[in-house]
């Protein structure tokens, strides 16, 4: 009769037989060691069942077979259950309204500027969670009339100071042409401006119809978009315009399968530049294209244009291109070449001053129309005196 344990496993016993047939042809020494082995063997598997008794029984569930509930197997079930009710949670989400159209257009890349951020699906929106959390405040409201005013900034590069800027303004419905010299004066601006990039000094403050301000990073660049910023947002050149619709689109969360592309394509009558290089796209076009699909990103409210007369073309194609945006509610901010800028009818002084003054870009025109101006204008109430009422004692 068998005196194994009942827990002991079985290949602790196969080893045992065979140590101990090894050890008769072994000399004092090599028996020592075996028996220690034995015996260690041994030990190990007795605490191993003595810790786990349900070892020896379960077995992996075979197809239609019910596996034993185990030790944490209520636990393994709530946190499935508690990760399917946060996914259900997060899936909540809202869609911020996208600027007004003002005004029809013509075919081609105004009809690109007419049906911008115009076919984003209902209940999907660039954000899981836009309210307050513990550690950082809920932002101003984003839906009404917006300003961004950029003060006292002061950016220092790695061997010269980059920007150095008192003032600029910026609200919805208007378009604001900057202009300087080549360099990177123009990049600062744009990463500073939308809250990529921290100033050394001065600060980007954001605020809304009801009077709130929030200078908080994220808030900017949730409302913003950098539009073929060099070396930051523009696309490789070797990608076709299809490609580059399908990542864009991506990065609005509407959709990137091969019929979205087609469907956005055909609906801004660009279509037949699907197969086109981005460096074979004409310079009208290319702004055309890729500022309709920074305004596809939800809650975009502000966009930066930035050089669009490297691609060549006129100036005042792609500036009515911006004036468009900014007439559909956007607030833009177009930078260029001061030559680009002059041809377009500004007036501008020699640049002057270090070379961070000689960097900087300088306002050169101004159109559309001031939102948060209109917003806070309240219409003064006057009585006219030939409508008076009589008096009571028949005195005119």
């Amino acid at each position: 009769m068998s005196t194994t344990p009942p827990h002991s496993a079985a290949p602790a016993g196969g080893t045992a037989v065979e140590l101990a047939s090894l050890a008769r042809g072994l000399g004092p020494f090599q028996r020592s060691v075996a028996s220690w082995l034995h015996a260690a063997l041994t030990a190990v598997s007795t605490a191993y069942n003595d810790v786990r008794p349900d070892r020896r029984v379960r077995r992996p569930a075979r197809h239609g077979a019910v596996r034993p509930d185990g030790p944490g197997a209520a636990g393994r079930r709530g946190g499935r259950a508690r990760a399917a009710a946060a996914g259900a949670a997060g899936r909540v989400m809202s869609v911020p309204d996208a600027p007004d159209t003002d005004g029809p257009h013509s075919a081609g890349i105004h009809r690109a500027v007419e049906t911008a951020g115009s076919e984003r699906p209902p209940g999907r929106s660039g954000r899981r969670h836009r309210g307050a959390t513990l550690d950082r405040p809920a932002g101003p409201s984003t839906s009404g009339p917006l300003r961004l005013m950029v003060r006292d900034v002061h950016v220092v590069g790695r061997r010269a100071p980059m920007l150095h800027l008192e003032t600029l303004t910026l609200a919805t419905g208007e378009c604001v042409l900057v202009a300087g010299e080549p360099g990177q004066g123009h990049t600062a601006l744009a990463l500073v401006a939308t809250g990529r990039l921290a100033p050394f000094e001065g600060s980007v403050v954001l605020t809304a119809a009801d009077g709130s301000t929030s200078t908080a990073r994220d808030v900017l660049r949730r409302v913003s978009g950098v539009v073929d910023l060099p070396g930051i947002s523009e696309p490789d050149d070797t990608l076709t315009t299809a490609t580059v619709v399908a990542e864009e689109l991506a990065l609005a969360r509407t959709g990137s399968r091969r019929s979205h592309v087609h469907r956005w394509l055909e609906s801004h009558e660009l279509a037949t530049y699907r197969d086109v290089r981005m460096d074979d796209l004409p310079g009208p076009v290319r702004t055309a294209l890729l500022t309709s699909l920074t305004a596809e990103r939800p809650g975009v409210r502000f966009l930066v244009i930035s050089l669009p007369d490297r691609h060549g073309g006129e100036p005042a194609a792609w500036w009515s291109i911006a004036q468009a945006f900014a007439a559909r509610g956007y607030g833009v901010l177009v930078q260029c070449s001061r030559s680009s800028a002059r041809e377009l009818g500004a007036t501008l002084e020699p640049a002057r001053g270090d070379a961070s003054q000689r960097a900087t870009p300088v306002e050169s025109l101004r159109t559309g129309v001031d939102q948060m101006a209109e917003s806070s204008h309240v219409p003064e109430l006057t009585v006219d005196l030939d409508e008076r009422p009589p008096a009571a004692d028949g005195t005119p």
